[in-house]
């Protein structure tokens, strides 16, 4: 049996998305996503919570980053979580989640 590892976000850009050039021109860019949760409590209160993701884009999906998102852009994000970790100069172990998106959508409205 195969599984499936897919992820639908829809959020708010936390910061400046961060673009590098690697070896042989391609992009890639990194930024964070705030999606926000409500819901009324038992005694009536409102209750959010913002869960904050690190999204990751390729290439051409980089290249409409670069152009196009900014700190706040509302984004549809299509991708598949990916774990990785890596240990630091005092030898421990750090874990780090990720979105690697494979497809995006701008949802602000224009301008």
């Amino acid at each position: 049996m195969k599984g499936l590892n897919k992820v639908t976000l829809i959020g708010n850009v936390g910061n400046t998305p961060e673009i590098k050039v690697l070896d042989k021109n391609i992009k890639v860019a990194k930024f964070s996503l705030a999606t926000t949760e409500s819901y009324r409590k038992e005694n009536g209160e409102l209750h959010t919570e913002t869960e904050w993701h690190s999204i990751i884009l390729w290439r051409n999906l980089a290249e409409i980053v670069e152009k196009y998102v900014e700190k706040g852009s509302l984004l549809y994000i299509e991708g598949k979580i990916k774990t990785r970790n890596y240990e630091d100069a005092q030898s421990i172990k750090h874990y780090v989640t990720e979105i690697i998106s494979e497809k995006i959508l701008l949802l602000d409205k224009r301008q």
